[in-house]
């Protein structure tokens, strides 16, 4: 019999360089790429985001990435009170990504605050707080206190799908995230990024809907609900039985979800899922999005995003390409 071998976090994720980017190692023109973008309100100074969840609050990677070097510093999802999350095991990997069942642990809305935020302050990155809510008061609760902090702007995960009470009814109802967004929006003075999940019929109802009721942009997308079973022991390998699958099997789905979005909304689009490499996050951007987040990636390689940021700025020079702008949703036809 062949020995079979175990799959590694890092054999699977593990960005790996296309033939494209190699290519960048090529001689260089004298274009210096404009890669600075505006997202509601929000200057970047660069496209490349964190995504929620994955970053903690941005003092744990500190030592591996110069924040300050970011576009935008996207914290792990907030809730009015403190949270425990779910029970372990709450992660497990799978082939080309990974299932997580975090169940939203955080150290809560006012912690975050007098705790977190100062650390964050120090660095010219903007940050965006991701938060969360059981019910339309806990979300508008947690805004209110957030509003006037000094952060960039709020994200409204509507969308977490290992989560058992709370956040997903109003990810896959159009009527319900279109509420949601209404009562942030009135709660707070900040600009409202809504993530999008993709368990739905049609994303572009959602992103209708929410864009609607006054969301200023979008991120899309949030892990998609899978499962994992141990057939020896006949048992799942979540505790929590389903979690949210990320990494680059989810980016296929992500881009296309991207590219049909960007048809039917005026309003800036985040795309996420599963970007590992530059060539990765070109994708999106190519497909309509004005900025990317870069959310499992960082599990394998703590200092991906900078990585990430080097190649597209490559790639712009490569292709004499002066502003990101026109990168944007410059999709071509067959």
């Amino acid at each position: 019999m062949k020995k079979q071998h175990k799959l590694s976090l890092r054999g699977a994720l593990a960005p790996k360089q296309s033939p494209s980017e190699i290519a960048s190692a090529s001689p260089r023109n004298d274009i210096t790429p404009n890669l600075s973008v505006n997202i509601a309100g929000i200057h970047l100074k660069n496209p490349v985001m964190t995504a929620s969840g994955t970053f903690g609050y941005g003092e744990e990677y500190s030592p591996y990435v110069d924040l300050n070097k970011l576009g935008a510093i996207i914290v792990k999802g907030l809730s009015l009170k403190p949270r425990q999350g779910n029970p372990c095991p709450r992660i497990v990997e799978t082939p080309a990504g990974m299932l997580n069942a975090i169940g939203l642990q955080n150290v809560g809305v006012d912690v975050f605050i007098k705790e977190k935020l100062p650390f964050l302050k120090k660095y010219n990155a903007p940050v965006i707080a991701n938060i969360f809510g059981q019910g339309i008061d806990e979300y508008t609760e947690v805004a209110k206190r957030l509003d006037g902090t000094g952060i960039a702007g709020i994200e409204i995960n509507i969308s977490c799908p290992n989560v058992k009470k709370g956040g997903i009814v109003f990810g896959t109802n159009p009527k319900e995230a279109a509420k949601v967004v209404r009562a942030v929006k009135k709660a707070a003075s900040l600009p409202i990024i809504t993530k999008l999940s993709p368990n739905v019929t049609d994303i572009k109802i959602m992103a209708r809907a929410v864009e609607d009721a006054g969301s200023d942009a979008i991120s899309l997308i949030n892990t998609i609900t899978g499962m994992a079973i141990d057939v020896e022991k006949r048992k799942p390998k979540l505790a929590n039985i389903t979690g949210g699958l990320s990494g680059p099997a989810i980016r296929p789905i992500a881009v296309r979800m991207v590219w049909e979005t960007s048809k039917v909304v005026k309003i800036p689009i985040i795309g996420i899922g599963g970007i590992m490499t530059a060539n990765d996050a070109l994708e999106f951007i190519i497909a309509g999005a004005k900025a990317v987040q870069i959310g499992t990636a960082n599990f394998v390689e703590p200092d991906v995003t900078i990585k990430i940021l080097k190649g597209i700025e490559d790639y712009c020079e490569r292709h004499r390409i002066k502003n990101l702008m026109e990168l944007i949703g410059s999709l071509k036809r067959h």
